[in-house]
């Protein structure tokens, strides 16, 4: 192909998949009240999307608050604000480097197995036979993973604030000379003193979690389902599914941090 074809296939292709892609999201989310008969897939799905995930989370999430309080404590000591290291980590893990952390672990992880999973079934015509059989897909396969990765992604998110939080306090009374009780007052006021039961910074995270696992989920599977052309096609739609999963993260997480704070502020 010339490059003008090229370019318009490419188009082409890219608009359908996001077309089909928000399709089988809102049809997921429409297919919710038949969630009682697929129960047990549902907790199977949580099982997947939550426990197995939890060891790389719980390693990560600390070690990236660790990374995030020792580079912020070099230059904040420079300036004799080493006691701000608290509500530094605090703020930035729970408004954008915990949902940003966990989606990409779980599009990583969780995302490609489900990519590969409807992928396999549907170059075995395993779907075909469920189509046949008037099932539909997308409220056998597709809705019990993405309501799954939608509930599960904001508790590892909570999980990995936690974590990456303890993290910069090991850092902090380690490396900084920051004492573990101021530190963690410096977090306790940062987040918590406050009159709403839920604080912005965490509520804006955990939001941000509850759309990326929606996302993440519904891209995985569409990728899964368009998949075609053997096992070669099924690399290519986990492939597909990773990849945009992660750049629709850090597009998603871009239009929320505008949302929360640059628009409330204008």
């Amino acid at each position: 192909m010339n490059p003008i074809t090229a370019a318009g296939a490419f188009t082409n292709d890219a608009f359908v998949g996001a077309g089909y892609t928000v399709r089988l999201l809102l049809r997921s989310f429409a297919a919710l009240p038949n969630l009682p008969r697929r129960w047990r897939f549902f907790l199977d799905q949580c099982f997947v999307c939550g426990v197995r995930a939890l060891p790389v989370t719980i390693a990560v999430a600390t070690i990236a608050g660790m990374i995030l309080a020792l580079q912020t404590g070099i230059e904040l000591k420079r300036f004799g604000l080493v006691g701000s290291i608290g509500t530094v980590t605090a703020v930035s893990m729970c408004r954008e480097m915990g949902p940003f952390i966990t989606g990409v672990i779980l599009a990583a992880t969780v995302g490609s197995a489900m990519a590969a999973e409807v992928g396999t079934m549907t170059v075995s015509d395993e779907v075909t036979a469920l189509e046949v059989m008037s099932v539909d897909p997308v409220d056998y396969l597709a809705m019990p993973r993405v309501i799954a990765l939608t509930i599960m992604c904001p508790l590892l998110t909570a999980l990995s604030d936690l974590l990456g939080i303890f993290g910069g306090s090991v850092i902090g009374s380690s490396n900084l000379g920051v004492s573990t009780t101021y530190y963690w007052r410096t977090v306790y006021e940062a987040l918590l003193e406050t009159d709403k039961m839920l604080p912005k910074d965490v509520f804006s995270g955990i939001f941000k979690a509850m759309v990326f696992g929606a996302a993440i989920a519904s891209i995985s599977v569409a990728s899964g389902l368009r998949a075609s052309g053997g096992a070669l096609g099924v690399g290519l739609a986990v492939t597909r599914a990773v990849k945009n999963s992660v750049l629709m993260i850090i597009l998603l997480g871009l239009i929320l941090t505008w949302f929360f704070y640059y628009l409330r502020v204008s």
